[in-house]
């Protein structure tokens, strides 16, 4: 059950809408489920020749003490909840929806039950989903009832409500989740033609403009020059006082833009709690720069910058399966990357990566906070592929961009776990919703590289496959992983082969990606392990025949050759303590 408020100050113009036709949806049979006494008049059951003498009759007897409360009534004194079943819930009768009415009113203390001098109410059904309630905030002794936290209260109702009757369970909120955009947003996007509405379009522009960020003055540049309408307010010092931003395109009535500030579009994007973020995690540029000259010959700029993502991603990784607080630091910053890769994504994965990057931020705020929490890595790794700009999602592009949606397919997974483990259940579901998008979009940048790795795969000599094949279901065996065919290990043994050559003794390789952290998330362990693998032993992400490194001779199988001096190191595991350093 979803309940929905909102403040008014006109209660017939309110009757008169519940009791019409409607305008986004049709009103059919509209009628009064239930009222402050049982005996209102109904407007929808009256067979008179003038239905709207009836109408301007309940009208008056709602706003009864209003009038008597004078002056002292409230400006906005029309309390109005709608509240809604999930779809596949069984349809109430008038009688299951009289209890909701009464029940949520007495939980927000606007009609208690047994209270003679509670508000007046009605509520309204003109469809079988859905009933609308109808109050006046003034009581009997005209004083006005305490409703505190009504939006809280009326939600944790429902959530009993829903045990009660069977339904759907929802999630229950924290109070941290975004401002969702109102009907009248929603029916203007719809008017217009837009997918999604200006708040959620402003949302996301404003997000991306963040992602990696490392002043102020940086971020609002990026708003800029993504195209918004930017009002910057300061104080008589000089000093910013917040900002605020409008689609050029979205105007009121008078033809005025319709600024959003950035508390309006997220509580996290507010200017204090942004200043906030840039203060204690500004990008570490040292960590873009990591990879060796010969990788910068071999591999673009938006390929560098992602199997470096894909490094700091797998660190804030081990901090979630670890459990702790100071995860909670990373999560924003593993959006930002998310974000980063939503705007400079090919076409082939930028619906899928545009979807996991809203999605998940629902997961980035919870109310557990992290004390000196480094996230610079992360922060620094969405910088450099903002930086890095538009990948082709072809040839090593292609190949680094499926490299590092596998780690954050386990990311986001990860996140869902942590969260479920604190009881934050709406950013747990947020966080499984986009691992799925995420999934879609691995599957979508994977597809050539794999098909090229299976291809050298297949092309290895038959004792060579042999080989690989046997040490590869040795090591899963021997970790109580699953096997799986002869044919899905032909790019993990390409793999194998490619590291070999480049120096690197394949059981100890194999054995390292294993141990670096669980494998019972992965759908495709197999896909994981290449992707692994060939991070750790800096391989390049597509196999092509430029990029590919080569030695004058294979070794002997079990045996380490002698390491090509151009090649750089196999790096240790990112679960290792001693490669992030000391977190605290």
């Amino acid at each position: 059950m979803i309940p929905k408020i909102r403040r008014g100050s006109r209660t017939y113009g309110l009757l008169n809408y519940l009791f019409g036709p409607g305008k986004n949806e049709e009103h059919t049979d509209a009628h009064l489920v239930g009222s402050w006494d049982g005996m209102a008049p109904d407007p929808g059951r009256d067979t008179s020749d003038d239905p709207a003498v009836t109408l301007s009759r309940l009208a008056a007897a709602l706003d009864l003490r209003v009038k008597q409360a004078g002056t002292a009534a409230p400006a906005r004194h029309v309390w109005h909840c709608s509240v809604r079943t999930a779809p596949g819930d069984r349809t109430l009768s008038d009688a299951e929806w009289d209890t909701v009415a009464r029940r949520i009113l007495h939980a927000v203390n606007l009609a208690p039950d047994n209270d003679p001098d509670g508000g007046r109410w009605v509520a309204v059904r003109h469809a079988e989903d859905h009933i609308h309630i109808l109050a006046t905030t003034v009581r009997g002794d005209l004083r006005r009832p305490r409703m505190n936290n009504d939006f809280t209260k009326a939600q944790a109702e429902c959530r009993r409500l829903e045990k009660e009757f069977g339904f759907r369970r929802l999630n229950a909120g924290d109070g941290t989740a975004a401002k969702n955009p109102t009907s009248a947003e929603r029916f203007k996007a719809e008017r217009t033609g837009r997918t999604d509405t200006a708040r959620e379009t402003l949302r996301d522009a404003v997000r991306q403009a963040l992602a990696g960020a490392a002043t102020e003055a940086e971020f609002l540049t990026r708003v800029h020059e993504a195209g918004l309408l930017l009002q910057t307010p300061r104080f008589p010092s000089g000093d910013l006082r917040g900002y605020k931003v409008a689609l050029p395109d979205d105007r009121n009535a008078v033809g005025q833009p319709i600024y959003y500030s950035g508390s309006t579009l997220a509580p996290d994007l507010s200017l204090p709690k942004i200043r906030q973020r840039l203060a204690a995690a500004t990008p570490d540029r040292q960590h873009t720069d990591e990879n060796r000259q010969d990788d910068q010959r071999l591999w673009s700029p938006p390929a560098r910058s992602r199997r470096s993502a894909t490094a700091a991603v797998e660190d804030a990784l081990a901090l979630l399966d670890e459990g702790a607080d100071e995860a909670a630091a990373h999560l924003p910053a593993v959006g930002e990357v998310l974000d980063a890769l939503a705007q400079t994504s090919p076409s082939l994965t930028r619906k899928e990566l545009a979807a996991a990057a809203r999605t998940f931020e629902r997961a980035t705020r919870s109310h557990t906070r992290a004390e000196q929490a480094d996230m610079r890595a992360v922060r620094g790794a969405a910088r450099a592929i903002v930086q890095a700009g538009s990948a082709l999602g072809r040839g090593e592009d292609g190949g680094a961009t499926a490299m590092i949606l596998s780690t954050l397919v386990l990311a986001a997974l990860a996140a869902a776990r942590w969260h479920a483990a604190r009881g934050h259940a709406q950013q747990a579901a947020a966080a499984r919703q986009s691992a799925q998008h995420l999934r879609t979009a691995y599957q979508q940048a994977a597809a050539t590289p794999m098909q090229a790795l299976r291809h050298h795969g297949r092309a290895l000599p038959e004792g060579r496959r042999t080989f690989y094949d046997t040490a590869i279901r040795t090591a899963l065996t021997g970790n109580n992983l699953p096997t799986t065919t002869a044919a899905r290990f032909d790019a993990l043994a390409a793999t194998l082969a490619q590291a070999e050559q480049a120096g690197h003794d394949p059981d100890t390789l194999l054995q390292q990606a294993i141990d670096q952290r669980e494998l019972d998330t992965a759908v495709d362990i197999d896909d994981v392990l290449v992707w692994r693998i060939r991070r750790i032993a800096h391989l390049p992400a597509h196999p092509g025949p430029a990029a590919r490194p080569t030695t004058t001779r294979t070794p002997a199988p079990g045996r380490q050759a002698q390491r090509p001096t151009q090649l750089p190191a196999s790096r240790p595991s990112p679960a290792d303590p001693s490669r992030r350093g000391p977190r605290r």
